[in-house]
């Protein structure tokens, strides 16, 4: 089950940080190729690839051109962390010294019986008469 979780949770980042999500539009390449095979029954793959990749053109169907794969491209999740190099952290050590500690009871220790925390722990005792 965990590496079905991996393997899911991998699969969701490359697809929302890579390119990856191009290969979800393979359908549509295909049913793409279809039409055109319907109306070209002598195109090859290698033809239809040439003519929406290699040299596109404006024609009638446009719109589905492009939302072939690898066609529009978008900037994925990029997180860039920099660094300079003149970066330091300072710290003073004169605001600490005025700072003064003072003692914070936990308890009302003016009611508080010594000797009553460590009676509790002792086994019961039975007065026999």
């Amino acid at each position: 089950m965990k590496k079905l979780i991996s393997i899911l949770l991998l699969s969701l980042y490359l697809v929302s940080t890579t390119e990856l999500y191009q290969l979800l539009k393979v359908p549509e390449l295909i049913e793409h190729y279809c039409e055109h095979k319907a109306l070209n029954p002598e195109m090859s793959l290698t033809a239809f690839l040439k003519t929406h990749y290699d040299h596109p053109v404006k024609d009638g169907d446009y719109g589905k051109d492009q939302r072939l794969p690898f066609i529009i491209h978008s900037i994925p999740l990029t997180l860039v962390f920099t660094i300079n190099q003149g970066f330091s952290l300072e710290t003073r050590n004169d605001l600490f010294q005025h700072i003064k500690s003072h003692k914070i009871p936990f308890y009302d220790e003016d009611f508080y019986c010594k000797g009553f925390l460590n009676s509790v722990w002792e086994p019961p005792r039975y007065a026999f008469s």
